[in-house]
């Protein structure tokens, strides 16, 4: 049986920026985004600023994320930046089917806390 197109599927890159900040905030070694977001904030706060500090492009199905955020101290950076990647990867082709071409890292700072 085939598959009949009964319309058009527009994800915006606000959307995949979400999922992405989301996803970034649930790795062990991440304090915050470089908005402010912690892993506590994202329960409670809005879809825009769960985006702060990511960026997300979609074009032709694939995506390209930049996202910075702050590592907790004693914690490896590069294992932590690899860790961000693979979840954020993972999170946002499961959700939107999209490919996800790069997901670049800025580590934009050290927190003390251990979130």
């Amino acid at each position: 049986m085939d598959k009949e197109n009964i319309g058009t599927i527009k994800i915006a890159d606000d959307v995949v920026s979400t999922i992405a900040g989301i996803a970034a905030t649930e790795v062990d070694g991440v304090s915050r985004l470089a908005g402010g977001i912690t892993k506590d904030d994202v329960a409670k706060t809005s879809k825009r600023t769960l985006s702060k500090g990511v960026s997300a492009v979609i074009s032709h199905g694939d995506v390209t994320v930049d996202l910075s955020y702050e590592l907790s101290f004693g914690f490896s950076v590069k294992k932590v930046s690899e860790d961000v990647q693979n979840k954020v990867k993972q999170a946002i082709e499961t959700m939107t089917g999209l490919h996800v071409s790069r997901v670049n890292v800025v580590v934009s700072g050290i927190s003390a806390d251990r979130n």
